[in-house]
């Protein structure tokens, strides 16, 4: 179920350790969660092409959406939000860029989400 989009800057490419980073977050968000680990996605979308503040070369960002189905407390959400931002920090080496890091915690729309597992 939970569905986690990542963006970054393509500045981060060899600074940003994507698949360690997923593992982790669907570990740490698992027991936060009470989620599956096999429920888990997190896909990876490299910016090419983007413009953070003055524009400069020198800025870059991580930004992570973490989609869950509705029922967690506010509390919980709150939690979340903060190990994934935390674990994103955690997985990024030290770059020249300022590196803006941000996470969303949203809720999947009740009875929008569907699901099919083929064994």
């Amino acid at each position: 179920m939970p569905q986690i989009t990542v963006e970054y800057s393509a500045a981060l490419d060899d600074a940003f350790e994507r698949r360690a980073f997923a593992l982790a977050v669907h570990t740490t968000a698992g027991a936060l969660i009470d989620s599956d680990l096999d429920s888990f996605k997190t896909r990876f979308h490299r910016i090419d092409e983007g413009v953070i503040g003055d524009g400069a070369a020198s800025h870059a960002m991580i930004h992570v959406e973490v989609a869950i189905l509705p029922g967690r407390s506010e509390e919980t959400r709150r939690l979340l939000g903060q190990a994934v931002l935390d674990l994103a920090v955690r997985h990024r080496k030290d770059v020249a860029e300022t590196v803006q890091t941000t996470v969303e915690v949203r809720e999947l729309t009740a009875g929008h989400y569907h699901k099919h597992v083929c064994p």
